[in-house]
C-alpha cells in the first residue's frame, strides 16, 4: 500500500473541500476567518531611509573629532587621523575601539585603501580589520588582483569563513561593508549559542549566516570567552586605511 500517494490524496481532498467551503461562505464570514491570522501588535516602529544617509534610528560613530574612539594600548584618545570626515589609521599608534558597546547589531561602514602599497603582496598590500566585540574580525584588505590564502581577503571571518566571492574594487575606491551581526550567547562561562555574521561587500553577498567559531586568530585554533556587549575595533596593522560613514542600529 502506498501511504504517500493515500497521504498525499487527503491532503488534496482537505484543500480542495476548505476551497469548497471558503467559496459558500459570505464576504463578511471570509473577512472573520482572515482577521483570526492578522497580528496588529506590537507595531513596528517607524524608521526614516534616506538613500545615502544613515536610517534615522541609527547611531552614527564618526564625526568631526576622535570622541566616540579611544585607543586600545591606553584608554586614552585615539591618535588616528580625522580630516572632514574621513578617518585614517596613523601607523604605529595602535588599534582603536569605540567607547560604546554593542551586542546584536546592524552595523555599516566605508573603506578604502591607498595605492602607496602596490608592490607588496597577500596581506603586506594595505591591512585592517573591523572586530566585532573586539574578538571576532571581518578582514579588510586591498583583495583586487592580490591573491593571498581565501580566508584571509577582504570579506572573510579571518582565518575562518572565506567570503563567497571577491566583491572588491578597485585599489582607492571606497569599499561598503553592510553587516548583520548576532552575537554569541553565554550561561555563565558556558557558550549556549553562537555568533553568527551576515556581511554584504558592495551590495554582494560574501557571508551568509556565518557561525563564528569563536575568536578569529592568527595563530591557533579559535578559543571561545564568555563576554557581554563590547566595544567595536579598528585595526592598526601599520597601513593607511580610511573609513568614512561608520554607524550601527543595536537589533
Amino acid at each position: 500500500m502506498n501511504y504517500l500517494l493515500i497521504g498525499a490524496a487527503l491532503s488534496f481532498s482537505s484543500a480542495a473541500l476548505a476551497a469548497t467551503e471558503l467559496s459558500t461562505l459570505t464576504e463578511a464570514e471570509r473577512h472573520a476567518l482572515a482577521a483570526k491570522t492578522e497580528v496588529w501588535t506590537p507595531v513596528p516602529p517607524i524608521v526614516t531611509a534616506i538613500e545615502g544617509l544613515a536610517p534615522s534610528d541609527a547611531i552614527p560613530l564618526l564625526d568631526n573629532n576622535l570622541s566616540q574612539w579611544q585607543s586600545v594600548k591606553t584608554g586614552a584618545g585615539a591618535k588616528w587621523v580625522m580630516d572632514d570626515g574621513v578617518l585614517t589609521v596613523k601607523p604605529g599608534t595602535g588599534d582603536i575601539r569605540s567607547k560604546a558597546s554593542f551586542c546584536d547589531i546592524q552595523l555599516h561602514l566605508e573603506w578604502r585603501v591607498g595605492k602607496d602599497k602596490m608592490d607588496r603582496e597577500g596581506q603586506l598590500r594595505n591591512n585592517s580589520g573591523i572586530f566585532l566585540q573586539e574578538m571576532y574580525e571581518i578582514q579588510i584588505l586591498d583583495s583586487y588582483q592580490n591573491q593571498t590564502y581565501p580566508n584571509g581577503q577582504a570579506g572573510s571571518v579571518y582565518k575562518q569563513t572565506m567570503p563567497l566571492a571577491n566583491a572588491t574594487r578597485a585599489s582607492g575606491e571606497w569599499q561598503q561593508y553592510d553587516i548583520i551581526y548576532q552575537a554569541p550567547k553565554f550561561d555563565g562561562e558556558k557558550r549556549v549559542s553562537p555568533g553568527f555574521v551576515t556581511v554584504l561587500h558592495n551590495g554582494v553577498l560574501v557571508q551568509n549566516h556565518t557561525e563564528i567559531a569563536g575568536t578569529t586568530e592568527w595563530i591557533g585554533a579559535p578559543q571561545v570567552k564568555a563576554h557581554g556587549c563590547l566595544p567595536l575595533k579598528l585595526q592598526d596593522h601599520g597601513d593607511s586605511v580610511s573609513f568614512r560613514n561608520i554607524w550601527v542600529r543595536k537589533l
